[in-house]
């Protein structure tokens, strides 16, 4: 990122970028900066974009042969296209040849970096994954935020801030223009403004309810699963993040009886390191055969629902129940 930073400042721009990973806030903040170091404001004669699944190849190579009209650059911007996932042999052997001045940008989801298309792109441009940040990057990021518009936070508005608005930084900066709007004449945010303003995610929600349901406390976990309802949030996508979940902790355990270190499971386990540890505190509730056993009940609730054999709300109910009970 830090390269990415310098091209952007000095104008030294490289003929192919790769901005990829989880973090779709970092994504679109690059995508758009490269833009406009890249093409004087306003030029829509030199930019191209093209977005999804089943974008014509050779589309994109007549218009990177064709020269930039009264400019220095041709810009073509692809996002999702999947290149990276499945081969684009014609992509892949026409980078090199590119007129220097063009200039690819890709955003995706995912690659694989074994393919020949990223090894083209990792020799000539810049490969940079946008990958969710670490608890300390996104607090220092949020402070920064904060300190621009000339405000103080509490240690407990802080916390209570992150943990209801998740690791997700596009949802962290939404939530944080509502405080600021809130708090407008204010210089400092306390808790009380947190809990009033932000809106917990549906992530956090899921998160609680499985709390709940590890520490056996059943009546606080179907209250917050009825809650879900009422926000009208579909059973199916309740059962795949309990799923998911479920599914994280197996992970995050397995890698903690490997001796690994807090900051390697959470790096190997591709989360936040203080989702990480939240999610492990969680699993300690939890023997691993039961998280195993855990995971193939979701499947089975699933299956369930898609035969018809259960209502979609009432099998995710019957999971939770199965998995709060006391059975001390």
């Amino acid at each position: 990122m830090k390269n990415l930073n310098e091209d952007i400042k000095t104008g030294n721009f490289k003929q192919i970028y790769l901005l990829y990973g989880e973090e779709e806030y970092l994504k679109n903040q690059y995508k758009n900066r490269l833009k406009h170091g890249i093409l004087p404001e306003g030029d829509t004669m030199n930019f191209s974009c093209y977005a999804g699944k089943g974008i014509d190849v050779h589309q994109i190579i007549d218009q990177a042969e064709t020269l930039p009209f009264f400019a220095d650059h041709r810009l073509i911007l692809i996002e999702k296209s999947g290149f990276f996932k499945n081969a684009c042999p014609q992509l892949s052997d026409y980078l090199p040849k590119m007129p220097s001045e063009t200039i690819l940008v890709f955003v995706e989801d995912e690659v694989d970096k074994r393919g020949k298309l990223f090894k083209a792109v990792k020799q000539i441009g810049r490969v940079v994954e946008m990958a969710r940040q670490d608890e300390r990057t996104l607090q220092s990021w949020i402070l920064g935020m904060l300190k621009k518009e000339k405000k103080n936070i509490t240690g407990d508005a802080l916390r209570l801030f992150m943990e209801k608005a998740g690791d997700d930084m596009e949802n962290i900066a939404n939530e944080l223009e509502k405080l600021l709007s809130f708090t407008y004449g204010r210089d400092a945010v306390t808790a009380e403004d947190v809990q009033e303003i932000c809106t917990v995610t549906t992530e956090s929600r899921v998160f609680e309810m499985i709390r709940a349901v590890a520490e056996k406390r059943q009546k606080e976990a179907l209250d917050l699963y009825y809650d879900l309802l009422s926000l009208k949030e579909p059973p199916m996508r309740i059962l795949f993040l309990i799923a998911r979940q479920f599914n994280q902790m197996l992970q995050l355990q397995d890698l903690r009886d490997q001796g690994l270190d807090s900051q390697t499971i959470a790096s190997r386990a591709g989360v936040a390191p203080f989702i990480a540890k939240r999610s492990l505190a969680q699993a300690g509730h939890f023997k691993k055969e039961e998280l195993r056993q855990a995971v193939e009940d979701c499947v089975d609730a699933e299956e369930a629902v898609k035969t018809g054999r259960l209502s979609d709300s009432l099998a995710v109910e019957m999971l939770i129940v199965r998995y709060s009970q006391n059975h001390g």
